[in-house]
């Protein structure tokens, strides 16, 4: 079966500290599997893709020469930042729209699909952080990028970014005040989503291992161009070097999920 890279990683300077995973960045689906009998404007829109989180996480690790992971494969084909037993992990049905080409969807396929694109990612987000904990000799700084639409079924989101968190707020709490402090934006906790979701990729690279974390969620029309991205970028550079200047934000300290017990299993997965 012709294929594609499962994922991208940025060079930087792994002895800063500092890794930048983007689980949404890219819209792409490997030949063999056309597109997925959907047209091709379904892969202008957030269903595919985090819209400019490709643009804004290359800028940031660049401008932090820190390394980032990106994934290569649209989550319509199947989400990395789903746990692998979660229903929904390969979707039949997002935002309204129908995806043909994962229904029905068989065992081999299902299982195809996680060996070559979600455990590839996923393996090489686990290899970054550990290779910066080696060089560091003490816990990474772990920055999750993402967007969101600017409405959810006709109603407008007033955020501009949102903060998601499980229970470890150590990065949070800074990282919320850092951007409410230039008083031009309006910053959501756990807004627009709760970010306690059992098998995400914060779940299983950080929350279930001590690291301190954030997920950071901007909404789509502010980066949807390369001058929203490069606003975006030097808004975003400066508090998350802050940030990872704060010596707090390199222990390990293991919380308490909200989702409930760890399960070990995805520990095994990466």
């Amino acid at each position: 079966m012709p294929d594609s890279p499962a994922y991208e990683t940025l060079s930087g300077n792994h002895d800063k500290g500092m890794v930048i995973v983007a689980d949404h960045a890219m819209n792409r689906l490997p030949p063999a599997y056309g597109r997925l009998g959907l047209p091709e404007s379904a892969f202008e829109r957030h269903i595919a893709y985090d819209i400019g989180i490709e643009g804004l996480t290359r800028a940031l690790s660049l401008m932090l020469d820190v390394p980032a992971v990106m994934s290569c494969f649209s989550r319509l084909l199947i989400d990395p930042n789903r746990g692998e037993d979660d229903p929904t992990l390969i979707m039949k049905i997002s935002d309204g729209a129908i995806i043909p080409g994962n229904h029905p969807i068989d065992e081999a396929e299902w299982n195809g699909r996680l060996v070559r694109y979600h455990r590839p990612y996923h393996h090489a987000v686990a290899r970054t952080i550990a290779s910066v904990a080696e060089k560091t000799g003490r816990a990474p700084l772990v920055l999750s990028l993402h967007s969101f639409t600017p409405a959810w079924k006709g109603v407008p989101r007033p955020w501009h970014a949102g903060i998601l968190w499980d229970s470890d707020n150590r990065a949070v709490v800074p990282l919320i005040r850092h951007l409410a402090a230039a008083g031009d934006i309006v910053v959501g906790d756990n807004e627009p989503y709760d970010g306690a979701l059992k098998g995400d990729s914060m779940y299983r690279h950080c929350m279930m291992k001590g690291i301190p974390h954030a997920l950071l969620e901007v909404r789509q029309d502010l980066i949807a161009d390369e001058k929203g991205i490069a606003a975006w970028a030097a808004r975003l550079a400066p508090i998350f070097s802050a940030m990872n200047d704060d010596p707090a934000l390199h222990e390990y300290r293991v919380f308490a999920s909200r989702t409930g017990a760890y399960d070990i299993s995805y520990g095994d997965q990466t």
